[in-house]
């Protein structure tokens, strides 16, 4: 199928994620880049919400989100932003948690996870950990009916997947999991990583990049890391993949999907055709974005 008419606005504009020489990329860049954000208008609307806070999970920093203006228990969502582990920010994907907690009426708890190349795997993978066994231990600090699901895209995806598998194994049980074109294997050896590779937004080579960030040196078979490469899958939370058609990431998220399935896990695959990367994140550029959110928040109010 072709670029979907949105898609291909934006691949004319953004030809790719980073927009920029890869071997000059450095601390001083990095860094720079972070203080920018040229689609920031593009977000989505910062609504008011009755409450909003800044707290801490035993270290890690998070941003609270409710739309209930009541003071009773609630379901959990969990949200992990995207960025390669190298960029974002609660601050940035401030306007997507706001919208989360409007869709689902959950509380919704984004995470400030460490950032690579300053904190390598796997720090963003702990961090995330972290925050999901705090929820479990502190139900009443966050208002919890003890209901609790994981969100993440794209590298959120990663973290959100990597989560899930160390809640079973903790014997922790998720209501649901959604990954979002997410990242879950570093083998970037897929045929979507042959057929997108450059001029769909996010290039191939710069995915490369995003890993050596994150875990140059690291065993790519670590499942903290390629989340497909988890020996065992059963017993997981039930699960929503969403694929944009013309992403890289597009053939790793299908796969994972299809081997929870395989495995007993109820999974839905929701590919979007003609979507590219990060369309979900940008509801002000892509209509596929509200249909993508409506869509998860729907599968989220029936597991939670």
């Amino acid at each position: 199928m072709p670029l979907h008419p949105q898609a291909r606005d934006y691949v004319a504009r953004y030809p790719s994620d980073l927009n920029a020489d890869l071997a000059t990329l450095g601390p001083a860049e990095i860094q720079e880049m972070r203080a920018q954000d040229g689609l920031a208008a593009h977000r989505g609307p910062h609504t008011k919400l009755p409450f909003v806070r800044d707290e801490l999970a035993e270290g890690v920093p998070i941003r609270i989100y409710r739309a209930d203006p009541g003071d009773g228990r609630l379901p959990v969502v969990v949200y992990f932003h995207g960025g390669g582990w190298v960029f974002g920010s609660v601050r940035r994907n401030d306007a997507a948690g706001r919208d989360l907690a409007i869709r689902t009426g959950a509380v919704v708890v984004s995470v400030d996870y460490r950032l690579a190349p300053e904190h390598p795997f796997p720090a963003a993978a702990d961090d995330a950990w972290t925050v999901v066994r705090d929820i479990f231990a502190r139900p009443a600090f966050y208002q919890s009916d003890g209901s609790v699901a994981v969100v993440g895209d794209s590298a959120g995806g990663n973290l959100a997947a990597v989560a899930a598998w160390q809640a079973r194994d903790a014997g922790l049980r998720l209501a649901h999991q959604v990954l979002v074109y997410p990242v879950l294997d570093v083998a970037m050896d897929t045929p979507s990583y042959q057929e997108f590779a450059k001029g769909f937004g996010l290039d191939a080579a710069e995915m490369a990049w995003f890993a050596r960030q994150y875990a140059a040196g690291a065993d790519p078979a670590d499942p903290r890391l390629s989340p497909l490469r988890l020996p065992d899958v059963s017993g997981l939370a039930p699960a929503t993949v969403v694929t944009a058609e013309c992403d890289v990431l597009r053939d790793e998220g299908e796969r994972y999907a299809h081997r929870l399935a395989e495995a007993g896990v109820p999974a839905e695959i929701r590919r979007f055709e003609g979507a590219v990367h990060s369309f979900f994140v940008l509801p002000g550029l892509f209509d596929q974005a509200v249909e993508a959110r409506d869509y998860i928040a729907g599968r989220l109010r029936e597991s939670l």
